[in-house]
């Protein structure tokens, strides 16, 4: 996995190689990419948030995935997975992602124009000790709807993100391949019983962050993550965002919402 270092102040975007990468393998960390005051801002933020259960949210409960309790009214059934809405929980969230360093590489990697959509990711992660819940292989183009699939995440970690607290696992190139609906099972989740699947998931990486990393993957590439076996809650701001000439389908959930258009 390439790690990308820079002095942002003296920035000039990612290189031919980080481009490259990015490219090949659907994926790209930056290391260090977010101030230590920027991190310490934004996870006071969720950490209020979270303490005060202030919607929207989304509780683990809801999606019934593998470790996740039974119902809300079940032990740990008010643990939230997802602070949704982020950009418009503070200013400081907006304040980050109109940051030109950042901006500088959306534009490098989609285009001239570059928009958010809100209706997709725009939260912070929450993944809490003991009923939290694994997140099976998956693309995130499986529930959304655009002219191309082709949206860049922005994943920025407020804290460590490592395999004992679920750090997000990735498969490099799996954003190129072709698949057929047999791959997949009923809730678009890549099947680990599928005989032709098993060379693609012996290639998975975990994606080991610091706090003020930011990892880019494609809306294509396979990732998961397992349920947070740590003592201490992890904290993830995550956002989505398209070339300006990609637009969502009408009448989807994917236009549901408004879009920020990026300087």
């Amino acid at each position: 996995m390439v790690n990308s270092a820079c002095e942002w102040q003296t920035d000039t975007g990612l290189s031919a190689a980080d481009i490259e990468h990015f490219q090949r393998d659907g994926f790209l960390i930056l290391r260090g990419f977010a101030a230590p005051a920027t991190v310490e801002t934004l996870r006071g933020i969720a950490e209020e948030h979270l303490r005060r259960e202030i919607a929207p949210l989304e509780y683990e409960a809801d999606l019934h995935y593998p470790g996740a309790p039974s119902s809300r009214s079940a032990e740990g059934g008010r643990t939230v997975r997802r602070l949704l809405q982020a950009q418009g929980r503070h200013p400081a969230f907006t304040q980050w992602l109109d940051q030109p360093a950042l901006l500088t590489r959306l534009h490098q990697l989609l285009g001239p124009e570059v928009l958010m959509p809100l209706a997709h990711h725009n939260c912070i992660m929450t993944k809490q000790p003991r009923f939290s819940s694994d997140t099976g292989w998956h693309q995130d183009i499986r529930y959304w709807a655009f002219e191309r699939a082709e949206l860049i995440n922005v994943w920025l970690a407020l804290g460590p993100e490592r395999e004992d607290n679920g750090c997000l696992r990735l498969i490099p190139g799996s954003h190129r391949c072709q698949y057929e609906k047999t791959q997949f099972d009923n809730a678009q989740f890549f099947r680990e019983d599928v005989a032709a699947n098993r060379p693609l998931l012996e290639q998975a990486l975990n994606a080991e962050l610091e706090a003020g990393d930011i990892l880019l993957f494609h809306c294509r590439t396979l990732h998961a993550a397992t349920r947070n076996f740590s003592e201490q809650t992890k904290y993830s701001a995550v956002f989505t965002f398209r070339a300006g000439d990609n637009r969502p389908l009408p009448g989807t959930r994917s236009a549901a919402l408004p879009e920020l258009h990026m300087p």
